[in-house]
């Protein structure tokens, strides 16, 4: 079964945002990328390099708010209303491509599923009814 997520963007305030989070939730957060922190391939340009890339906070037990700044070099804005999306993390390639196929149907692929220099097997897509989804799998590092 999969897990879900929240997954927030932001207009290059994602670290502000997430500080404030932390200092509302508690604890640490588990990870914090940078642009700056992609390989060469995926060249920022110099004004977008401190901007939030990934973080993840920890919530309770079982929850993760992840978030990041977009980047108009990339193609996404924010719109307050699509900068929220719902993050599926799998179990495995079958049941990543079993959901992020059946929640493309009718709706638009952003991110054609595939590997990621992060170590996933990740795709965005935006349903039939306009909700933006993440779908990832952790890749173990035998498999890679």
């Amino acid at each position: 079964m999969p897990d879900l997520q929240p997954y927030l963007t932001f207009n290059g305030n994602c670290e502000e945002a997430f500080n404030f989070y932390k200092s509302v939730f508690g604890g640490e957060f588990i990870y914090i990328g940078r642009f700056s922190d992609m390989p060469s391939e995926y060249k920022a340009p110099e004004s977008e390099k401190n901007l939030i890339l990934h973080v993840s906070l920890p919530i309770g037990k079982n929850s993760v708010l992840m978030g990041s700044d977009t980047s108009e070099t990339f193609g996404k804005s924010v719109i307050f209303g699509n900068n929220i999306s719902i993050s599926i993390n799998t179990s495995g390639r079958d049941e990543t491509e079993k959901l992020f196929n059946a929640l493309a149907k009718d709706g638009n692929i952003l991110m054609p599923l595939g590997d990621m220099f992060w170590g996933a097997y990740f795709g965005m897509c935006k349903d039939k009814f306009g909700i933006n989804w993440m779908v990832s799998y952790e890749i173990p590092k035998v498999d890679k």
